[in-house]
């Protein structure tokens, strides 16, 4: 099938917005009339930022405000459109060429809908999508003279609670992996007791050691049993901020302040926290995940 035939065109407006875009950026990097931070900007100065985007694009959706969503969309998408510009004017790639990167590889990945190939569920399509990007993996290797790996791909710079997940995922599909996930328990409690030596001894370096082999541990265990460790993580980090924050307004309320309470007082307006969250409606865009 062709692709072009495949894909319908943008919309006029979405055309025009993107073409508007391209030029403000190309605009704020002109060399003579730009913008001075935007012109001394590189590749690994604004990649931090895009990092920063990411997770506020994920707050937004945890928080369930529509509009911020939009906003910080807005700013990721600013964030390709700025490399774009960089790469382009030194020649190697330009915006058009990331779309059509992407757009060329997800028409490839999807063949059921792009061609002539048919899956049954959204797992066998699951099944297919890595059955692809291995043999992708595998070509970019050989091409590159390298070993191929079942751990190839996974970047380095992940969060380490993320990169924990997929290189534990990736070594399930070759077989590495508890048979059973009650075995990933005993492991854990395994790892627990080795940590507890290393606390008595004192010793920093080695309690660092194994307290990482003990969240490697906990993120297998997400892993089988389909929790994602890093989003189970900032849930209850945002968890514990909400329910915090609201012992403060209690305290507030009484005219305390946490210092001035003992920890009885504030476990109990924790408790009373917890029970008025759970009281309230769930946010809809986190069902949806």
């Amino acid at each position: 099938m062709d692709d072009a035939a495949a894909t319908p065109p943008a919309p006029p407006e979405t055309a025009q917005e993107t073409e508007r875009l391209l030029g403000i950026m190309a605009r704020l990097r002109d060399p003579e009339t730009g913008c001075p931070w935007d012109r001394e900007q590189s590749f690994a100065t604004i990649a931090p930022y895009t990092i920063e985007e990411a997770y506020e694009v994920a707050e937004a959706i945890g928080s369930g405000d529509r509009e911020a969503l939009r906003e910080e969309l807005g700013d990721l998408l600013f964030q390709v459109v700025f490399y774009a510009q960089m790469a382009s004017e030194r020649g190697w790639f330009n915006f058009a060429d990331i779309a059509r990167g992407i757009s060329d590889k997800m028409v490839r990945r999807h063949p059921h809908v792009f061609g002539d190939a048919s899956v049954e569920s959204a797992d066998a399509q699951v099944e297919a999508w890595e059955a692809t990007k291995k043999r992708e993996r595998t070509e970019k290797a050989a091409a590159k003279g390298l070993l191929p790996s079942a751990l190839d791909g996974v970047p380095t710079p992940l969060p380490a609670l993320t990169r924990a997940e997929k290189l534990t995922k990736r070594a399930a599909r070759v077989g590495f992996d508890w048979p059973q996930a009650d075995q990933i328990l005993d492991k854990l409690q395994e790892e627990f007791d080795e940590l507890r030596e290393e606390v008595r001894g004192g010793d920093k370096s080695r309690i660092t050691d194994e307290l990482g082999d003990v969240l490697f541990s906990w993120v297998n265990l997400a892993r089988v049993h389909g929790v994602d460790s890093e989003d189970a993580l900032r849930g209850t980090n945002q968890k514990f901020e909400r329910r915090f924050r609201r012992i403060e307004a209690l305290l507030k309320e009484r005219g305390k302040t946490p210092q001035e309470s003992t920890l009885a007082e504030m476990e109990a307006l924790w408790q009373q926290a917890k029970a008025e969250e759970r009281a309230r409606p769930q946010n809809p865009m986190v069902r949806a995940r």
